[in-house]
C-alpha cells in the first residue's frame, strides 16, 4: 500500500495566502478584496506588495461581491476573501444574481469552513455551503485538502474563466500532497489503489481517509482512496472506474450529508452504476463550540468514522 508523509501541519488558509501572493507577482489583472479579515485570510503580503490592487471593503460582504462582479467587466480577476459563512449564506443573492447568472469571472475564496472553525461555534461553522454553491449554474466548486493543494488551486483558478468557489480551513492539518503538483480543475487524484472499497474524500477528510486506509489495510481490507478536490465539475469517470472494481463506496466530507460531495457521488452512481454507499458527514445538524479535534470526534468526521463506515458498507456488497 502506498503511504504518504506529513511534511508538517500547516493551515490551508496560508496556502491560499501563498497562492495569492504568487499571483500578485505573475498576473497584473488579479485584484483582491477583503471584508475586514486580512489576517485571517492571509492576504497581508498581497496587500503589502500591491496596495493599488487591494480593496478593503469592511464588513460589507454583499458590497464586496458587487464590486468584484463590476471589476470583471474591465478585465480584472477579483479574488474575494472572508469566512465561508459570510462568503456564501450572507451574500447568496448577490452571488446568484451578479456573479453566477451573469457568468462573471469572480473567485470567491472562503476560509474557516466546516466544524474545524472550532471555538467560534455554530453560527460561524457553515456546513451547507458546498450545497449552496454547487447548485448555482456555471459555478465551479473546489475544496482543498492541505496547504500545498490550496496554494496550487489558488493559482490554477486564476487561469479558469468563470465563477469559482474555493473552500479551505482555519486549523493546521497534515501537509502531504506534492509541493510542485499540477492542479487540474475537475480531475480527481487517486492516492491509493485497492480492491475492496472506494473511499472518496474531500478537504480535511482526505488525510483522515488515508489514515483509515492504513487501519483497514492492517485488517486485510484493501481501500482505494480518491481525493476529490473539485466537487463541481465532478470527476465521474474516476469514481465509476473505481467502484466498478471495488463494488462499494464511502464518501467523507466536513459538510452536511445533504447537498455535499456524498450526494453528488450518489447521483453519479444512481445514473450509471448503482452501488452500496455510506456517508461520513454531519447528519443534518448545526455545529457547536469546541476544539476542532473534539468536534470531528463528536460528529464522526475522522479516520475512525471512515473505518466504521467501511465495515458497514462491506456488509452491503
Amino acid at each position: 500500500m502506498k503511504t504518504y508523509t506529513n511534511t508538517g501541519n500547516k493551515d490551508t488558509r496560508s496556502g491560499f495566502g501563498a497562492g495569492l501572493t504568487e499571483l500578485g507577482k505573475t498576473n497584473e489583472n488579479v485584484v483582491a478584496l477583503c471584508a475586514d479579515l486580512i489576517g485571517s485570510l492571509k492576504m497581508d503580503e498581497f496587500k503589502a506588495n500591491h496596495p493599488e490592487r487591494f480593496f478593503q471593503v469592511g464588513i460589507a460582504e454583499a458590497n464586496m461581491i458587487g464590486l468584484a462582479a463590476g471589476m470583471t467587466i474591465g478585465g480584472k480577476i477579483p479574488f474575494t476573501g472572508t469566512f465561508a459563512n459570510f462568503s456564501t449564506g450572507r451574500v447568496y443573492d448577490q452571488i446568484r444574481q451578479s456573479v453566477a447568472y451573469s457568468d462573471k469571472n469572480v473567485k470567491i475564496c472562503a476560509s474557516h469552513a466546516g466544524l474545524t472553525l472550532g471555538e467560534d461555534g455554530a453560527t460561524h461553522q457553515i456546513l451547507e455551503d458546498i450545497g449552496l454553491m454547487k447548485m448555482l449554474p456555471g459555478m465551479t466548486v473546489i475544496n482543498t485538502c492541505d496547504y500545498n493543494q490550496t496554494k496550487a488551486a489558488t493559482i490554477a483558478i486564476a487561469k479558469h474563466h468563470g465563477p469559482v468557489y474555493l473552500r479551505f480551513g482555519r486549523p493546521k492539518v497534515a501537509n502531504f500532497t506534492p509541493e510542485d503538483q499540477n492542479f487540474e480543475i475537475g480531475k480527481a487524484v487517486q492516492l491509493t489503489e485497492g480492491n475492496d472499497v472506494t473511499i472518496v474524500a474531500t478537504g480535511h477528510l482526505v488525510w483522515e481517509a488515508l489514515e483509515a486506509a492504513k487501519t483497514l489495510n492492517d485488517q486485510g481490507i484493501s481501500a482505494e482512496v480518491i481525493n476529490i478536490h473539485t466537487i463541481k465539475p465532478l470527476d465521474d469517470k474516476a469514481i465509476l472506474d473505481s467502484v466498478s472494481k471495488t463494488g462499494c463506496v464511502v464518501t467523507a466530507e466536513e459538510h452536511n450529508y445533504l447537498g455535499g460531495l456524498g450526494e453528488s457521488v450518489a447521483r453519479v452512481l444512481a445514473q450509471h452504476q448503482p452501488t452500496p454507499q455510506e456517508f461520513v458527514a454531519t447528519n443534518d445538524t448545526f455545529g457547536e463550540s469546541g476544539t476542532p479535534a473534539q468536534l470531528m470526534e463528536k460528529y464522526g468526521l475522522n479516520a475512525n468514522a471512515i473505518v466504521k463506515a467501511t465495515e458497514t458498507v462491506l456488509k452491503r456488497k
